[in-house]
């Protein structure tokens, strides 16, 4: 079992910056990668960005490219989610999850789950 704990939520203004992040235990060593997904109220999840542990590769959905950076510190087992140029559509409850294997994009290729984190983005 692995356990996430999402952190760094909290109201911000458009054009603004936040960091997100998310400490991983338990048995983390059948964690290859990390993502980052989203979900707005009467939305579905959606996929914000992914790394994996090792060589720190990384993917980013279109909507986010340029402003969000997704990054990892092996050592703390953390992964964090750097946020700039906030706009009003990025406002959505943001998990973080992990995957067995690279690279995982959708929501059913990860296996565990934070309790997520709320960002809102004022206009």
């Amino acid at each position: 079992q692995v356990q996430l704990v999402e952190s760094g939520g909290g109201l911000v203004q458009a054009g603004g910056s936040l960091r997100l992040s998310c400490a991983a235990s338990g048995r983390t060593f059948s964690s290859y990668a990390m993502g980052w997904f989203r979900q707005a109220p009467g939305k579905e999840r959606e996929f914000v960005a992914t790394i994996s542990w090792s060589a720190g590769s990384t993917v980013y959905a279109d909507s986010v490219k340029g402003r969000f950076t997704i990054s990892r510190d092996n050592a703390k087992k953390t992964v964090y989610l750097q946020m700039n140029s906030l706009k009003p559509e990025d406002t959505a409850v943001y998990y973080c999850a992990s995957a067995q294997m690279w690279a995982r994009l959708r929501v059913a290729d990860y296996d565990y789950w934070g309790q997520g984190t709320q960002v809102t983005v004022s206009s």
